[in-house]
């Protein structure tokens, strides 16, 4: 990985990884680890992440908005984790250059894809949740969310 990217992704986040190895995981499509056994890919992060999101943006929500009834807050939630969203805040991220992706994924536009930006996302997310905790979580969710 490019430690210059790795930085500007650390600084945008607001959060620094202790362990790179985590990140590396985080950054690595199935697709690359299919190709380099042992490698191991993004999807149980991106599965933390995904759950981790979801109760940060749902937390946030009821705090923002005490008196909302659960289906407006249901409703906004669905509409803030969306695949399509995740991806831009990956584009904002600019983590497309970073991923690790296998050959053909690479050369038929993988980093660029929305499905693959917003599980790499959620990976990363899962990563700083597993090593941060939940405020380091919060604090890059708004970061993204710009609360």
């Amino acid at each position: 990985m490019d430690p210059l990217r790795v930085v500007e992704l650390e600084r945008r986040l607001g959060y620094r990884f202790r362990d790179p190895l985590l990140l590396e995981q985080a950054l690595t499509h199935g697709s690359y680890a299919n190709e380099h056994p042992p490698a191991a890919d993004h999807a149980r992060l991106a599965f933390l992440g995904d759950a981790a999101l979801a109760l940060v943006v749902a937390d946030h929500l009821i705090a923002d908005d005490p008196a909302a009834q659960v289906g407006h807050l249901t409703a906004r939630r669905a509409e803030l984790v969306t695949g399509a969203r995740l991806a831009r805040w990956a584009v904002d991220l600019d983590l497309g250059p970073l991923l690790r992706l296998g050959r053909g994924e690479d050369q038929s536009g993988g980093r660029t894809r929305d499905s693959i930006l917003a599980s790499a996302l959620e990976a990363v997310l899962g990563a700083i949740y597993r090593e941060g905790g939940l405020e380091a979580l919060r604090s890059a969710i708004g970061r993204l969310a710009a609360w």
